[in-house]
């Protein structure tokens, strides 16, 4: 087995490595999410973690991992007899795929045993395997949802049900579930967000001196590691003492009443919603004060447990940047209760660092009164002020447009010289569901039909190696007529490979929602440019909450340009729109063209993901010669790519002159006013025309 590079080893993020001992200490904080740019050792301190947790004793022979001093084993292999034989094992530390199917994160039918011997017999997936170690997720913002879902269950419960393909078992799932991401790769909905215990962000350090400590380990490590790792096995021994230690005093930590109270103030100042954050907050502090050999949980714990478990509960939409107002939360806990210094962990000083981002042992203690030497995290907000968003429920209609000037007065903005203007959007509402037509086949999402590995049961299909569920009803039918050929006379069914079957399943899936945005002169009306940007914001609230990747064209002057490659990090998205300008003429072709340059790159590069380009324009075309023609043709051979395309006419006011219409029609696109994107303006628009009111209901209301 390769040597792993040491805990204590790791260079700075005091947060993250506190943060998983502390979970270590009590699995019932919940987890540990940690947060942050790539190349910062997120991954390496992980997996270093398991091996300074302190062995664990099971029953010898055991596929579930059970304590024998379990007194209500939870385990399919069971009943156990009383002296039953054990065995001494390190934790294990079991990584998830990102591309983990339902079937190997539960457990699914042993298909050899079903087949050839005709049993239905459970085989273990990852869950069981994970019970009273490590479960390991990277990139954990890329799993699926109902995955994701599944692995907060089960780990809040400390069990799993498994209900399928025949079979019923239950077995005991208790383990520590860490998961890894870049922000910039996507985020978390706040629901999942949530049910992480603790979050951390960690970054690479900006000191030069930290940073060449760093890459002095990293390549002594990769020199000689076992030299190395001698270096720093005193302090690793050191760590897993301690943690043995906290482990066994935590049941004997008192949290006092008043130290309760104090939680339930911190928790009611910062706005969380739920209660959630409370649970998560006492067990943190408890597990804190056992971690520094407290038997009484002081001030100091609950504000180091705060920093923890509450700056990710305060986001309300994928807009806002997590953080916490350090200063609201040394007003509320006050300074009244100084921790007591912690007793000195044993292994010397050269385990105080480690390699790209945690710290060491020693360093751990750094954090023991909740502050550290960390610049405080700021919370500010990002584009949409998160306080009057609303949530998945809320909507508001969009801003109106009374009064704005006549569409060809604000193309006056074309002319050269005329300077570039930045309007900031309103409030996003929740705006009418725009899908890719036909049947897809890509990741499960929220948007479009397709054929996933989720959803309702339609049909079956030959097995050929793939991920799906076996559909046993239909594998026996398969099996039935041949029996007789196969010279079976009694007994079990016998069965050959081209039986088996798998379940068809139609659900939804995520796509690339494509923008390709005028900003151009005709667009820097304040009230059309803010209308336009509020449209754009709320669609991308939609793209988050349906799991889509979002990218963002623009074209203006003379030019068009990927402002955003695709990505999932809707937030990155919104940024770059906050901050984009209006001005100059419109290249309406260049901008046309760009997109099919980028869909055509991203077919190559994710061909199961089906684009949705949404042009945001008033169908102008102003800059090179034949503009006009230039952008029908550009029109054209996107048509012909066969993408599916939304048109938001931007154009506003009494008179309008349709050139966003006729360039929907090219683009054979649905057509959509910049007015009619919100699902209320939709509604009320066909509520009218089906129920139009009269001149009597108009005038009865003036009255009223």
């Amino acid at each position: 087995m390769p040597l792993q590079f040491p805990f204590s080893a790791v260079v700075g993020s005091d947060d993250m490595a506190l943060a998983l001992v502390l979970t270590t200490i009590s699995p019932g904080v919940g987890g540990v999410l940690v947060r942050g740019e790539k190349g910062t050792a997120k991954s390496t301190i992980v997996r270093a973690l398991a091996a300074v947790l302190p062995p664990i004793d099971v029953i010898a022979g055991d596929r579930f991992s059970t304590d024998p001093r379990d007194p209500t084993p939870l385990s399919p292999d069971g009943p156990f007899a009383a002296d039953a034989p054990t065995e001494t094992r390190p934790v294990r530390l079991v990584e998830l795929p990102v591309g983990a199917t339902e079937d190997r994160v539960l457990g699914s039918l042993h298909l050899e045993r079903a087949l050839s011997e005709g049993k239905a017999e459970y085989e273990p997936g990852l869950l069981a395997r994970a019970h009273r170690g490590i479960l390991y997720v990277d990139e954990v913002n890329l799993l699926q949802d109902h995955l994701v879902d599944l692995l907060l269950d089960a780990a809040a419960m400390g069990r799993s049900n498994v209900e399928r393909d025949g079979v019923s078992v239950e077995h005991a799932a208790r383990f520590v579930l860490v998961g890894t991401m870049n922000p910039e790769e996507g985020e978390l909905r706040p629901q999942l967000l949530d049910r992480f215990g603790l979050t951390v962000e960690v970054a690479a350090p900006r000191d030069p001196a930290s940073r060449a400590e760093v890459v002095r380990r990293r390549m002594s490590y990769d020199t000689d590691p076992e030299s190395f790792t001698r270096q720093y096995a005193e302090s690793e021994r050191a760590l897993t003492d301690r943690i043995q230690a906290a482990q066994k005093l935590v049941a004997e930590v008192e949290l006092r009443d008043d130290v309760l109270l104090k939680i339930a103030e911190v928790c009611a100042a910062f706005e969380v919603d739920g209660m959630r954050a409370d649970i998560v907050t006492a067990r943190t502090a408890v597990a804190h004060a056992a971690w520094h050999g407290r038997t009484s949980v002081t001030t100091a714990d609950v504000r180091a447990a705060a920093r923890l478990a509450l700056p990710h509960r305060r986001r309300r939409n994928p807009f806002d940047a997590p953080g916490l107002d350090e200063e609201l939360l040394d007003q509320v806990l006050g300074d009244d209760d100084p921790a007591p210094e912690p007793p000195e962990p044993q292994g010397g000083s050269e385990g105080e660092g480690t390699e790209g981002e945690g710290p060491a042992d020693g360093r751990l203690d750094t954090d023991q009164d909740g502050s550290g030497d960390r610049e405080p995290t700021s919370g500010t907000q990002s584009p949409s002020d998160s306080s009057s968003s609303p949530s998945d429920g809320g909507e508001s209609a969009p801003p109106s447009t009374a009064g704005e000037a006549p569409a060809d007065a604000a193309a006056a903005g074309d002319a050269p010289g005329r300077p570039d203007t930045t309007v900031d959007a309103r409030t996003p509402y929740r705006p009418k569901l725009f899908t890719v037509q036909g049947t897809g086949e890509g990741e499960a999402g929220r948007r479009s039909r397709a054929m996933t590995e989720s959803g309702r049961r339609i049909g079956s299909r030959h097995s050929t190696g793939g991920a799906g569920s076996i559909h046993v009803a239909e594998t026996v039918r398969a099996a039935a007529p041949h029996q007789l050929a196969r010279g079976r006379t009694s007994g079990s069914l016998l069965f050959r490979p081209d039986d088996l079957r798998v379940a068809t399943r139609e659900g939804q899936e995520s796509n690339l929602v494509l923008f390709c945005v005028d900003a151009s002169g005709s667009m820097a009306a304040r009230r059309r440019m803010e209308q336009v940007k509020t449209a754009i914001l709320s669609l991308l609230l939609d793209a988050y909450r349906r799991r889509d990747q979002v990218g963002l064209v623009t074209f203006r002057g003379d030019r068009a340009e990927l402002v955003l490659p695709p990505t999932r990090s809707v937030d990155i998205a919104a940024t770059r729109l906050e901050a984009l300008p209006a001005g100059g003429r419109t290249p309406l072709a260049e901008g046309l063209l760009e997109a099919a340059r980028v869909l055509r790159v991203e077919r190559v590069r994710d061909p199961r993901r089906r684009p949705l380009l949404v042009v945001v324009t008033d169908g102008r075309a102003t800059w090179g010669p034949d503009a006009v023609a230039r952008a029908r043709t550009a029109a054209a051979h996107l048509a012909g790519t066969g993408v599916t395309s939304l048109v938001v006419d931007s154009e506003t006011g009494s008179f309008r002159l349709g050139l966003a219409r006729d360039l929907a029609g090219v683009l054979r696109a649905e057509h959509v006013p910049v007015d009619e994107v919100s699902a209320t303006g939709l509604t009320t628009l066909v509520h009218d025309r089906v129920h139009p009111r009269t001149t009597a209901d108009t005038s009865t209301e003036g009255a009223a």
